[in-house]
């Protein structure tokens, strides 16, 4: 009878064992266990809240989501870096906009710029080469390119948080999408070894490609024309012709991602949607409503009435950094 005994808190220790390994960089409390709750309803065949596995699709947002977009989005270093390499071919950019405050490493005038400022800086270092040329291109630049407060590679500053949060969503039988407005070729060459993310399901803003025979070898070119901008509204409309289901879980961090997260919890399944609000000035940054990037206001107003989790940075996270705080 003890032998029997013992292997019976055995057997009915091991749930809770598992569940305290979960979500490890997180604090215990209301954050961590809205997540934990929402993932344990939705899994178990007995409850009325069971979400087939084949319809369990969870959508992040990239920027201010996965990884950090102060003090500017990391795609925005990358054109930042190609404007000054590609400026000996192009002279006249000295005295056109944006690119003459690049030049002059007049960071304010270029965030002033507003978004057709970026668009026009993305469109003129982004383009002009095959699909093949830019992953290169890309996945050469991440090997070194480094954070300007921090001094850490990008790569390195992905949040710890949110990849335990990936692997605890797939483990339970998600499967995880990144639906972000940055350039799905920017992100696509990273995401499988940064956030377990094949590029099949990484979905962002793209430009125009053109099929093309050159040298007898098929090559996709990429044209200085913006196609798609997977941002704000666009985001819903992004995962309905890529994904073709709604999502039961999102995560995001500011008002690009409004339109997904009423996407995802208005749906037929009334889906679970969290806020990363960045409130830690020393591991991170502190920012929302002024934000020239990341701009969060009218989400943060509705969350508490549209019922959207709102994750503290500062107060539900122990470790920021995948590479440590």
């Amino acid at each position: 009878m003890v032998v029997f005994i013992r292997a019976l808190l055995v057997v009915l220790c091991i749930p809770m064992l598992a569940g305290a390994q979960d979500l490890p960089s997180w604090n215990a409390g209301t954050s961590r266990q809205a997540i934990i709750d929402f993932v344990q309803k939705t899994t178990s065949e007995a409850g009325p809240a069971y979400i087939k596995p084949e319809e369990r699709i969870a959508v992040f947002d990239n920027d201010g989501t996965l990884w950090p977009e102060q003090p500017y989005y990391v795609q925005l270093a990358f054109a930042l870096d190609r404007v000054k390499l590609l400026a000996p071919q192009h002279p006249e950019w000295k005295a056109k906009e944006p690119f003459k405050s690049v030049l002059a490493g007049d960071l304010g005038a270029v965030a002033k710029s507003g978004p057709r400022g970026v668009a026009e800086l993305v469109v003129a270092t982004h383009a002009g080469m095959t699909t093949t040329e830019f992953e290169t291109i890309v996945s050469e630049w991440f090997s070194t390119a480094k954070h300007p407060k921090t001094g850490k590679r990008f790569l390195d500053m992905t949040y710890l948080p949110m990849r335990e949060l990936l692997d605890y969503l797939r483990a339970n039988g998600f499967k995880t999408y990144i639906v972000s407005g940055g350039g799905v070729e920017f992100m696509r060459p990273i995401a499988q070894a940064t956030y377990g993310i094949p590029p099949e399901q990484v979905i962002g803003s793209t430009i125009e490609t053109k099929f093309a025979i050159v040298d007898d070898v098929p090559v996709l070119r990429r044209l200085p024309k913006i196609d798609f901008v997977n941002d704000g509204p666009g985001k819903p409309v992004g995962i309905n012709k890529f994904i073709g289901r709604r999502p039961v879980f999102v995560a995001g961090n500011s008002d690009g991602d409004y339109e997904m997260l009423r996407w995802t919890t208005e749906g037929p399944q009334h889906g679970f949607a969290m806020i990363v609000h960045h409130t830690d000035s020393v591991r991170e940054y502190q920012y929302d409503r002024t934000s020239a990037f990341g701009k969060l206001d009218k989400a943060l107003n509705e969350a508490e009435l549209r019922n959207w989790l709102v994750v503290d940075m500062k107060a539900d996270w122990k470790n920021i950094w995948s590479s440590g705080n």
